[in-house]
């Protein structure tokens, strides 16, 4: 197993798993903040995975949930600290998106900006392109 050294850590990275880079997908420094106080208060695994699936009112959902598993032909992404597995169906819809974090009460928690996105429903967790 390599590992991908940044930023003083040194991130797993599985066989069968290509490293990407953040033109497919990137964090704000308030995601990668929360991604990582999730990973060590749930130990659920090191990596934060991010998919499209079908549903949603717009076609089109994302699912996120910590990790430790990959599979052949993963895509890792180091971002603002976090490592982000990406399946490469996903990673089709996903390109140039990014992945934000807000603390509000109201309209607060996870975020994705989609370039690729051309409708979205008033939520922003289904969308169609």
């Amino acid at each position: 197993m390599q590992t991908l050294n940044q930023e003083y850590q040194a991130i797993p990275v599985p066989a069968g798993v290509r490293v990407g880079n953040e033109n497919l997908i990137s964090l704000t420094p308030s995601a990668g903040e929360k991604i990582a106080n999730l990973i060590e208060r749930d130990a659920q695994g090191p990596y934060l995975r991010c998919r499209v699936a079908g549903g949603g009112c717009n076609g089109l959902s994302y699912k996120i949930k910590l990790t430790s598993d990959s599979k052949a032909g993963d895509i890792l992404v180091y971002s603002q600290g976090a490592a982000l597995l990406i399946d490469p169906k996903s990673a089709l819809y996903l390109r140039g998106t990014v992945l934000d974090y807000s603390h509000n009460m109201i309209g607060g928690g996870f975020k994705f900006t989609n370039p690729n996105a051309t409708s979205s429903c008033s939520c922003g967790e289904s969308f169609s392109v």
